[in-house]
């Protein structure tokens, strides 16, 4: 399988409207357009009765510290952990692509819900812990929320999107299922995956880790 977008290159930068914030000179950070970016996808194995498709961050703070903390910033050799992005399953084997926005158009305060494009589940995303004590934003965040780093991280932090083509319609998971819930259910029923992964910051001086 091949995996492609036309709103990034693989490796390369994400733009902000396809974040969920973006850097402001004032405040740090704003709210952005949280555009879910393309995605298309060929190669497809046959057999495939269905589609999901995850997005995950992989150099999120392990500690939070410093996080968006004025005066002081993430240092970059800080040990790192994921963040989920989204988690979608039983999107219908005959999708091949999906285009800008199909997941996301713009921030939904509170969070969207379980339903998704064409008929498939959208499991939680990481928001839904982040503001978890945030009285104006907290909520169950399901489907695609963008990224948004800390505004005072050294490291550049790079986003995986993969796409599993999978031997069953449904996997069976309902209502605000996590990603550790898909994967489980996804055991024994991949039959091929593709990825591609861009970057993100929203401090300006970020860099990759090496």
């Amino acid at each position: 399988m091949e995996l492609r977008s036309d709103s990034f290159a693989d490796g390369a930068a994400i733009p902000t409207k396809n974040a969920f914030g973006r850097f402001h000179p004032e405040t740090h950070v704003e709210l952005s357009e949280n555009l879910s970016p393309h995605l298309a996808w060929s190669g497809v194995p046959e057999g495939t009765k269905s589609f999901a498709i995850l997005c995950t961050d992989s150099e999120v703070p392990s500690r939070g510290d410093d996080v968006n903390q004025d005066g002081r910033t993430v240092p970059l050799d800080l040990p790192r952990v994921e963040f989920v992005h989204l988690a979608l399953v039983d999107l219908p084997a005959s999708v091949r692509e999906l285009g800008e926005g199909a997941l996301s158009k713009g921030v939904t305060v509170h969070g969207k819900g379980t339903l998704g494009v064409h008929g498939s589940k959208q499991g939680l995303n990481d928001y839904t812990g982040w503001f978890a004590g945030d009285p104006h934003m907290k909520g169950d965040y399901h489907g695609y929320d963008g990224p948004c780093p800390p505004w005072n991280d050294e490291r550049l932090h790079v986003y995986t999107f993969t796409v599993l083509a999978l031997d069953v319609a449904s996997l069976g998971v309902e209502g605000s299922f996590t990603i550790a819930d898909a994967r489980d259910a996804m055991k024994g029923h991949v039959l091929a995956k593709a990825s591609l992964t861009g970057t993100y910051a929203i401090y300006p001086k970020a860099v990759r880790a090496k």
